[in-house]
């Protein structure tokens, strides 16, 4: 049995300037931070004793007569990838919800990857997990995905991700003060809107708009790196943070029409007259979970102006993704197995 745990993530600034179709050209940077709020994966090689070679659960559960047979498209990618023949059983479950702009979908495929890895008794650094995870998504499932939520999940922490563009990706960790970022966490307040949507599909049509918003981009990758100087200046108020996320929130608004709707700006709307400085709808846009940026002496208000939405408690958390059991197992033999997916496959069983 191998269980994995991978950190979600709250993406703050420079988010846009991660698609390969902007940063190839012009360069871009992310300035974010994983929670602990995580996604949890146990992978395991299916003992062959069931009437299916595969057992894969989720939302769904699917049982397959062969691996190529799975729905699920990460999971299929993931173990094509590693060139998984064996049945396996991998369970995944999550602190927060999917599809709520949290790099949910990245952190499953980082974690699954690890997972995979681990019961071939193979290590993976984190640079290169972070790129399988971007190969997967970006080429083997052609979705509309940057790359900074792999690159989150699989380092843990409090970081500037630069994307080159050379296609190389450099990580380095926000330097300051421990009690600085203890701050700005007293100054955050993540609210769950309600709304629910793929994140590819909104993206795509970004993608599609990028050649026309050049300035929008170039403003929100010089944000990251006025956000970062905020953050690492002891003398500068953490205030500039927040309403340099409002201006961030403005920008990212023009992008496409598909990243706000009315309900979402109203939701904002009613925090920024209940006192907080600025905030931003994470993840590509349409719905999901609202960042806001709040004075600690303004955060009640904040909760009671929008009382009718969850408000999730979270802390930063420095660790990336991580097996957290790992007890590999002996393996059945494999002509016996071989037999009985044969058996699987004529019987018509997928």
């Amino acid at each position: 049995m191998i269980i994995t745990r991978t950190p979600l993530r709250i993406s703050f600034f420079g988010g846009g300037t991660d698609y390969p179709v902007w940063y190839r050209e012009y360069g871009g940077a992310v300035l974010s931070t994983t929670i602990d709020k995580c996604c949890y994966l146990t992978c395991r090689y299916l003992p062959p004793f069931f009437e299916y070679h595969s057992r894969i659960s989720y939302s769904k559960v699917e049982n397959v007569g062969a691996n190529s047979a799975i729905e699920h498209p990460s999971v299929r990618s993931c173990l094509q990838l590693l060139e998984f023949n064996e049945g396996v059983e991998i369970h995944h479950v999550a602190d927060l919800p999917a599809r709520t702009g949290l790099g949910t979908s990245s952190a499953f495929t980082v974690g699954l990857l690890l997972g995979l890895y681990a019961l071939k008794n193979q290590m993976r650094d984190k640079h290169s997990l972070a790129l399988d995870a971007i190969h997967v998504e970006q080429d083997l499932l052609q979705e509309a995905v940057g790359a900074q939520d792999q690159v989150s999940a699989a380092y843990g922490g409090f970081n500037r991700i630069s994307f080159h563009a050379d296609d190389t990706i450099e990580v380095k960790g926000v330097l300051t003060a421990k009690n600085r970022l203890t701050e700005l966490q007293q100054h955050l307040a993540l609210y769950f809107t309600g709304f629910s949507r793929t994140a590819s599909e909104i993206a795509r049509e970004q993608i599609k708009a990028t050649p026309q918003k050049k300035k929008e981009l170039g403003i929100m990758f010089q944000m990251a790196n006025e956000a970062e100087a905020i953050i690492t200046s002891p003398n500068r108020s953490l205030d500039e943070f927040g309403r340099l996320l409002h201006e961030s929130w403005k920008v990212k608004k023009t992008l496409t029409q598909n990243i706000t709707n009315t309900s979402i700006d109203d939701i904002y709307e009613a925090g920024l007259s209940a006192g907080a400085l600025g905030g931003k709808l994470l993840g590509a846009g349409g719905g999901g979970f609202m960042l806001f940026f709040v004075p600690p002496e303004r955060r009640e208000a904040l909760r009671s102006r929008l009382k009718k939405f969850l408000c999730v408690p979270f802390a930063f958390s420095n660790r990336g993704s991580e097996v957290v059991v790992y007890e590999p197992e002996e393996e059945y033999a494999e002509g016996l197995t071989r037999e009985r997916r044969e058996v699987y496959a004529q019987n018509g069983h997928s």
